[in-house]
């Protein structure tokens, strides 16, 4: 099953950590994406720009909206994320302890469906 490792922290942390420090959370990110990609295991890995370039696309009523932003504010941002192919979320768990800790905060959650279509999944199951 796929699970996807969600990356949360405050915007520009990140870049406000001394390089050396910025160098050896980016070697966690490297290592793991490296396991991962050995094995086969490695889905979608993404750096998102951060929320002022987002957009939020929302039905109210009859009209559809697309406001500028994210679509809730909140402390921390989503910032990235990693798509995994996992046995179990005990080893979703276990791979995203491999990532930096102290540096963000990181959600695992089970992936419905992707790599596909929906129809192409409904058709598979």
């Amino acid at each position: 099953m796929q699970y996807a490792i969600l990356i949360y922290a405050n915007e520009g942390f990140f870049e406000r950590l001394p390089q050396d420090e910025q160098d050896a959370a980016m070697d966690h990110h490297r290592q793991l994406q490296a396991e991962h990609g050995e094995k086969g295991t490695l889905g979608a890995v993404a750096k998102l720009m951060e929320t002022s370039a987002a957009m939020t696309v929302r039905k109210r009523g009859d009209s559809v909206l697309v406001l500028d932003g994210p679509f809730a504010e909140t402390k921390e941002q989503l910032l990235g994320l990693y798509i995994l192919e996992c046995a179990s979320m005990d080893d979703a768990i276990e791979q995203a302890k491999k990532l930096p800790q102290g540096v963000a905060a990181y959600e695992v959650r089970p992936i419905g469906w992707g790599g596909g279509t929906i129809a192409e999944e409904d058709e598979a199951n």
